[in-house]
């Protein structure tokens, strides 16, 4: 198959030459996809489907288009340069845009524990078994979880090929697999009812966890938040189990990327080369991790992967920058262009030495925020509030779940007052994040 579409992007580079094009770019994926959800035991969806997309961009001199086809035929495909063609000679220049530079070597995509072969053998039947499995399991741990909102258990392998008249040619396979369980309760003393959820998500099947761990971590999610209460408005230590430290760094990635610093659309456009955070915080950018969701050997531009070091022991010391970004700022590519913007590798939080049992005793009283909700982060000025659930924790023992608080501060205090950073990194999705300490936040309840 990765030769049928090198074959293709080879002759649709021709072609769009031919057309007018001074540069072009051709990025195919082809992608197959067998996934199944279950409620109570029933299936509701069944999914087996394979789809191609093929994009395009071409530039005559520095105006640029795009397109994109998901009908490979080579008809269509004329139809796709031309139009593309004829919407570049209609845009406006653009000092900043082109391909980047060719870079003659990328890492090899095998080293890299992108793709697991076992994802060829699987068949609906095992899906369909795995999530009814944990469904079935999450729901007999404990009388009070008596409602199910799901399990689904998703395969996705797919081929990526790219390539563009600068000379860059490349491809590599991957695939993911997930599988998870959101499970409700009913409290036996005041009938309040509560929801949560787990998951489980890897490229090699064999490191995906069991159906019996999924659904007994998403039943421990359920019983915690029974006999949850409100709290009076206060400021206190606020420590991040890692999901939700993960939704933290997530927000901070548009701070940090190339397209929000030039369009100073982030409260820290001005700082490279400052201290914006205390000495525990060190945010790393990694797409050469293996076997890391977001790792890949070459961005949507054909530039190398690599690992950026974002944040060093406090210092921002570098923003991540796809092509176009770099040359506005004057830095260099880091591997993260997506074409028109920036998008995360394997975005870190290094982890420290303290367990969260430690972070959780070395406060009088703290918030341990375990899920949020919402959106209310400003890149622009750092001002963060979300809804959060959460765990009251006096003396290190957890005293009672909480509910309908909301938690606010300001982005560049809140790293400027990460206190403690854990030793349990979990690296679930392309963010990642152990648990974290942070002095102080203002928790608006009652």
């Amino acid at each position: 198959m990765s030769e049928e579409l090198g074959t293709l992007a080879e002759r649709l580079l021709a072609h769009a030459r031919q057309c007018g094009a001074d540069q072009s770019e051709v990025w195919l994926q082809e992608a197959s996809q067998l996934s199944a959800t279950v409620r109570l035991g029933v299936v509701e969806e069944l999914r087996q489907a394979t789809s191609r997309v093929l994009s395009l961009r071409v530039f005559l001199g520095q105006r640029v288009a795009r397109a994109s086809a998901s009908d490979l035929s080579w008809e269509t495909l004329e139809q796709l340069v031309r139009r593309a063609i004829a919407r570049a000679r209609l845009a406006s220049e653009d000092l900043f845009a082109g391909l980047p530079e060719y870079s003659p070597s990328f890492p090899s995509p095998e080293t890299l524990a992108l793709y697991d072969p076992e994802f060829e053998r699987l068949r609906a039947e095992e899906v369909i078994a795995r999530a009814r499995e944990t469904e079935r399991i999450g729901l007999s741990l404990d009388a009070r979880v008596r409602n199910s909102g799901g399990a689904s258990f998703r395969a996705v392998r797919s081929m990526v090929w790219g390539a563009n008249s600068r000379g860059f040619r490349g491809h590599f396979r991957q695939s993911t697999a997930s599988l998870s369980v959101n499970l409700l309760g009913e409290s036996s003393s005041d009938g309040a009812q509560v929801s949560d959820y787990w998951y489980s998500v890897s490229r090699q099947l064999a490191r995906l966890e069991s159906c019996e761990e999924v659904a007994r971590r998403a039943v421990e999610r359920v019983r915690r938040q029974f006999g949850a209460r409100k709290i009076p408005t206060h400021e206190v230590p606020v420590v991040f189990e890692p999901l939700t430290a993960a939704e933290l760094l997530s927000d901070l990635f548009g701070a940090v990327c190339g397209e929000s610093i030039y369009l100073k659309r982030s409260f820290l456009a001005e700082s490279l080369r400052q201290k914006v955070a205390s000495e525990y915080v060190t945010l790393v950018d990694d797409g050469l991790l293996p076997g890391g969701l977001g790792t890949r050997p070459f961005d949507a531009e054909g530039v190398a992967s690599q690992r950026t070091v974002v944040i060093e022991r406090g210092m921002l010391n570098n923003f991540l920058c796809g092509a176009y970004a770099a040359r506005k700022l004057g830095l260099a590519a880091t591997g993260n262009g997506t074409g028109d913007g920036e998008a995360p590798t394997n975005f870190y939080l290094v982890p420290g030495f303290s367990s969260a049992e430690e972070i959780l005793a070395s406060a009088d009283e703290c918030l341990y925020v375990t899920r949020l909700l919402g959106q209310g982060v400003n890149l622009v000025t750092g001002d963060y509030s979300r809804g959060a659930f959460g765990l009251w924790v006096e003396k290190g023992e957890i005293v009672h779940p909480v509910h309908e608080i909301t938690i606010s501060g300001n982005l560049r205090q809140m790293l400027a007052g990460v206190e403690q950073v854990g030793n349990d990194l979990d690296l679930r999705s392309q963010f990642g994040a152990p648990t974290i300490r942070i002095r102080a936040m203002t928790v608006a309840g009652t």
